[in-house]
């Protein structure tokens, strides 16, 4: 007889406590190894978690709605019909079982759970003798007639993602073990493929009345933790004038192609950054990781008073209308708390462009584990001196770059602004290439 407690998951590096957002399955339902019992809130999105084990779901300690702290229990799993009962026993006498027949683990979730790599990890698939691996991956494997104790996970702490099953069956060969990132770097391995849509659960609207302190939202307990974390990072910030003419008037001329201003501003940064690796490099105390990638996070505001910063990987080598494609995407997936882990932590530069809101100019906060952030302003026509020595009227946008003064120093950050103005002013129709 066996009873198992289903635990509450860390789906982030940050994430001390979950909130139940719904239980996909009802005390007494039948639920199989691997399948999705409940969505979780971390602290960026609603991700489904599966179960390791396979029986009936006995008793659910969390209620939808409520929190509980990461690796408390939340629910149990009864193996047979004939132990439901116990289960519930069990719960009412002590609340969590006291001992149960496996170990305390948690539940995967649907999608790998990306953290900052560790210098000790080795990469291993193996999780206390468990093998972790995606829901996609197990079940290409099975189809593919593929052993998965034959293959290197390429995944966030060596989980097997679908990739990986791929690589040995087209190939005939084991696939390379994912490179182990640097102390607090931010891992580049490949994203998880998104699951199946799934209808989001409203978020409650609490109105806000004179004298009444409202709760913070999971999403800005988030933010306040890492803004709280980046105070004791030094840091400076320099500003520029880019002068937008040619980018306003390509904008024009791509923008029924599906092409956006975010895109345009991500690939011109992300090119730019090609010439500039220490801007896209992060501090560690071991010293300057420079990240393989270049991976642009943009903030977006969610509805419910969330900061979220979805990723454009590889924005430098990605063609500007897939681009665009990809981060119309994200911001809808963003909203409705869909994406995955990878795809928001894995942003190497950050933008925050309230341009877009008519401000002037303004200063961004360095994100945690990134070297900058680029603050962008609203293009505006301006009287300008021309070379000839007479005045004209140019569109004209503020910059302002916030860096790590620990590895960034002023005459790098200028260098980098000068040439991304250089690209903008005198050649945005290569973004197009």
């Amino acid at each position: 007889m066996s009873i198992h407690e289903v635990f509450m998951p860390a789906l982030s590096s940050t994430m001390t406590e979950g909130k139940i957002v719904s239980w996909v399955k009802s005390p007494g339902d039948k639920v199989e190894k691997g399948e999705t019992v409940v969505v979780v809130e971390s602290d960026k999105a609603d991700m489904d978690v599966e179960t390791f084990y396979e029986g009936f779901l006995a008793h659910i300690i969390v209620e939808a709605g409520e929190t509980a702290p990461v690796g408390s229990a939340i629910a149990f799993i009864a193996e047979t019909e004939a132990e439901i009962e116990q289960a519930k026993s069990l719960a009412n006498s002590s609340g969590v079982a006291a001992t149960t027949t496996s170990s305390p683990e948690p539940i995967p979730a649907t999608a790998s759970v990306a953290t900052p790599a560790l210098a000790s990890q080795n990469g291993s698939n193996h999780k206390e003798g468990r093998l972790v691996v995606s829901p996609r991956a197990r079940k290409l494997a099975k189809e593919l007639k593929v052993d998965l104790t034959t293959l290197q996970g390429s995944g966030p702490h060596g989980r097997i993602v679908a990739e990986d099953v791929e690589a040995l069956s087209n190939k005939g060969k084991q696939p390379a073990t994912a490179p182990v990132a640097p102390p607090a770097a931010v891992p580049t391995s490949a994203p998880v493929a998104s699951p199946a849509p799934r209808t989001p659960a409203p978020a409650p609207v609490v109105a806000a009345v004179p004298g009444q302190t409202v709760p913070l939202t999971t999403f800005q307990n988030a933010v306040v933790r890492n803004m709280v974390a980046t105070i004791s990072v030094p840091v400076f910030r320099v500003g520029y004038t880019i002068t937008t003419d040619g980018l306003d008037k390509l904008y024009k001329q791509i923008k029924s192609k599906g092409v956006t201003m975010t895109a345009l501003l991500a690939k011109a940064v992300a090119v730019t950054l090609q010439k500039h690796p220490l801007l896209n490099a992060s501090y560690s105390d071991q010293g300057i990781v420079y990240h393989s990638d270049i991976n642009i996070s943009v903030a977006v505001a969610m509805d419910d008073g969330g900061l979220i910063t979805p990723v454009l990987q590889n924005a430098d080598a990605v063609d500007i209308y897939s681009l665009s494609r990809t981060w119309k995407s994200l911001v809808e997936r963003a909203r409705a708390k869909q994406l995955q882990p990878q795809e928001y932590n894995s942003g190497t530069f950050t933008l925050s462009n309230l341009g877009m809101f008519g401000v002037d100019k303004f200063d961004a906060i360095l994100p945690l584990g990134q070297g900058s952030i680029l603050a962008i302003g609203a293009s505006r026509p301006q009287v300008v001196a021309t070379p000839d020595g007479l005045f004209g009227v140019r569109q004209q946008m503020q910059v302002n770059i916030t860096s790590d003064h620990r590895i960034i120093y002023g005459a790098h950050a200028a260098a980098f602004l000068q040439d991304l103005a250089k690209l903008i002013e005198t050649n945005p129709q290569s973004l197009t290439l």
